[in-house]
């Protein structure tokens, strides 16, 4: 089959479209015809080698669509159903077949699209389990730096349900983006400190991290060591004594999120939808940091 991956570890120039053979599904596993399939920093950080050298994969992971086979152990799936989320191993869903673990798998309600289930796994389904470890009361305000980013929009919107007070650091090119969203926007760069101490004169109850680096180290004093979490730096995080988000991913979490989707909680803004055959193009926009918004590819 035909889909969009990689042959060797390296820059973009890497990058191709690939005949490869429609995965069987395995144990757990279920073999989906992809309607759509979400575009996510992780991609290109696995072809450049962040997660070790790979000889080729398949771009994508996270996919919604049809069930064509279920493998064995699998139970509460069956063929023909709509369904979204994460896949496994090296061959993503940048196809027009993918496998996707059925643990990490929900049936796609009616009312919510391809386009929308396909980008809840990764960014809404981090930012779900980075506020289930937070742990904050109702009430609570939340430091979020790099709000404006994949991860960010929907945490959000999720915190705001919640009665979590959220500040969030981000270019002023998306001040205005953020506060339609519930939060209060505060500029990057020197000063940075002092205007979140503007907004919080009695301090913030949490810091979640989405930038890394020396942004991390900028803002991390500002809330207790135990509320401290990141996703962009997790060598870092753990010196300053705060930690990583640990992913949940179930079933219970992706029903939940769909249903928010489905309710009008949510909006996974998906602003881009593009054809397989501009993946190139799309993996690009998110490299470069010029996506606004959760990008989508379908066949």
């Amino acid at each position: 089959m035909r889909a969009y991956g990689f042959a060797r570890v390296g820059g973009p120039e890497q990058e191709s479209f690939l005949d490869v053979p429609v995965p069987e599904p395995g144990e757990g596993e279920l073999l989906v015809r992809v309607r759509a399939a979400g575009v996510n920093p992780g991609d290109w950080r696995l072809r450049e080698g962040s997660y070790g050298d790979v000889r080729s994969a398949v771009f994508g992971r996270e996919v919604a669509g049809t069930v064509l086979a279920c493998g064995p152990g699998v139970t509460g799936f069956a063929a023909g159903d709509e369904v979204f989320g994460g896949c496994p191993g090296m061959v993503g869903g940048w196809a027009e077949q993918a496998l996707v673990t059925a643990g990490f798998a929900a049936r796609r309600p009616e009312g919510v699209t391809p386009e929308a289930a396909a980008v809840l796994p990764v960014a809404a389904g981090t930012a779900y389990d980075a506020l289930n470890q937070l742990a904050l009361p109702e009430g609570s305000t939340l430091l979020v730096n790099g709000a404006g980013g994949g991860v960010g929009v929907p945490l959000l919107q999720l915190a705001r349900l919640r009665g979590i007070r959220v500040i969030g650091t981000a270019s002023p090119a998306k001040h205005a983006f953020l506060a339609g969203l519930g939060a209060v926007p505060v500029a990057y760069g020197e000063g940075v400190v002092d205007r979140i101490a503007a907004e919080a004169p009695q301090g913030v109850d949490g810091v979640f991290d989405l930038v890394g680096g020396d942004a991390l180290r900028t803002v991390a004093p500002l809330g207790p060591p135990e509320r401290l979490f990141s996703v962009a730096d997790k060598a870092l995080v753990g010196t300053l004594g705060g930690r990583s988000v640990e992913r949940d991913r179930s079933t219970r979490v992706l029903a939940e999120l769909a249903r928010l989707v489905a309710t009008g909680d949510l909006d996974p803004h998906v602003t881009q939808v593009r054809p397989l055959s501009e993946a190139g193009a799309a993996l690009a926009l998110v490299e470069e940091g010029h996506a606004q918004g959760k990008v989508v590819l379908v066949p």
